[in-house]
């Protein structure tokens, strides 16, 4: 292997209430009729802290000979407005040469799978102008949200003029091949790792995982056995952050691996770098499948996940035809967190009976604001 690029995602999600309206749906919503803002702020304050933490270690590990690339969703971005020791602490790191911030879809949502992108093209324009208002970046890399890949997207993700995309490295996008290369479609295309990937996020602190205790020399031969171009590592820093709680080495890997894949002959590099330096290769399945982190079954695999995205797609296609109005700006806004991939993710098929109940829950959610948006309109 000539190179390692890493991306760790960071993201707090707007979580819902458990709504339900006693005197029945009136008057125009607010944030906090669906959001608990008081419990979201508690939050944040937590893990803010540990956040912070990890950045210190990234820029010790950068200091070594690092590069990083870092996913910052737009709901993490507007808690940041709340938390100035936390949005100086990101400015730091994108100070640094060896940093890169991705682009994304600001509502965390999967707009890329609705049948008019206009609105993920609108996502992706506000997740960029925010990163310049609050970072001074413009980012030239995109990673959709759940690393989620559909050629759809892809196609306007290019005449937006961004450079590169990082998706999932599913089987059924690789078809056969090993996530080692930079692929080309209609921007070059680096896949997760999803084994080693998960070798860190998941198993770190597992003591009766066979890979246990995972050292950084451990990992950069691990890497330095694969054959290939580039390999590509996601993981989320909440998961990070949990190895941490759990008193692993995680501080110690972050600080050591840039070193220990050094003596090895390998790179750590940026995303952008990564497409500059390596010749792409074709794969022909980037034209015909799409992949999701966790399988295409967990975001959309009930019925209760796809009526959910098909009202999304109708109270979306509503919400556009009163631009202008009065309170257009606040039903946005909601309409956007109600958009999160969590919502979808915690009606899947894995959660029966919990599920169906958080499905009720956020129907009852979503027919309110539908409710107000045809009054709106009226």
């Amino acid at each position: 292997m000539k190179a390692v690029c890493m991306c760790v995602g960071v993201h707090l999600p707007y979580s819902p209430k458990w709504y339900w309206p006693v005197e029945g749906f009136t008057g125009v919503p607010e944030m906090d009729r669906y959001f608990d803002r008081n419990q979201i702020f508690s939050r944040l304050l937590k893990a803010g802290r540990e956040f912070l933490r990890l950045n210190d270690l990234f820029i010790e590990s950068i200091e070594r000979g690092g590069s990083y690339a870092f996913d910052l969703s737009g709901p993490f971005l507007e808690q940041c407005r709340w938390d100035p020791e936390m949005l100086e602490s990101f400015r730091e790191l994108a100070e640094s040469r060896r940093v890169e911030f991705t682009g994304s879809c600001n509502y965390h949502s999967l707009s890329a799978l609705y049948p008019d992108l206009s609105w993920f093209r609108e996502e992706v324009t506000i997740h960029r102008e925010m990163m310049k208002e609050l970072l001074g970046v413009s980012p030239e890399t995109f990673v959709n949200t759940e690393l989620l890949y559909t050629q759809r997207a892809g196609d306007i993700l290019g005449e937006m003029g961004f450079k590169c995309l990082i998706a999932e490295g599913s089987r059924n996008i690789l078809d056969g091949y090993d996530p080692v290369r930079v692929f080309e479609s209609q921007l070059p295309i680096l896949l997760r790792h999803i084994n080693l990937s998960e070798d860190l996020e998941l198993r770190f602190s597992e003591k009766s995982w066979e890979g246990y205790p995972l050292i950084p020399d451990k990992f950069a031969d691990w890497i330095a056995g694969i054959e290939g171009d580039v390999l590509t590592l996601y993981l989320n820093n909440t998961s990070l952050c949990l190895h941490h709680r759990n008193k692993s080495m995680i501080a110690d890997f972050i600080r050591a691996f840039p070193e220990a894949l050094k003596s090895r002959g390998i790179e750590m590099i940026t995303p952008s770098e990564a497409v500059s330096r390596f010749s792409p290769l074709r794969l022909p399945t980037l034209g015909t499948e799409q992949t999701i982190r966790y399988g295409m079954h967990n975001a959309v695999g009930n019925h209760a996940q796809q009526l959910y995205l098909r009202e999304l797609v109708r109270v979306g296609e509503e919400l556009s035809e009163i631009k202008g109005k009065k309170n257009y700006g606040r039903l946005k806004q909601i309409f956007g967190y109600l958009q999160q991939s969590e919502i979808l993710f915690s009606m899947g098929p894995g959660n029966s009976r919990e599920g169906h109940e958080r499905a009720v829950n956020y129907y009852s959610i979503l027919s309110d604001l539908r409710r107000a948006v045809l009054e709106e309109s009226a």
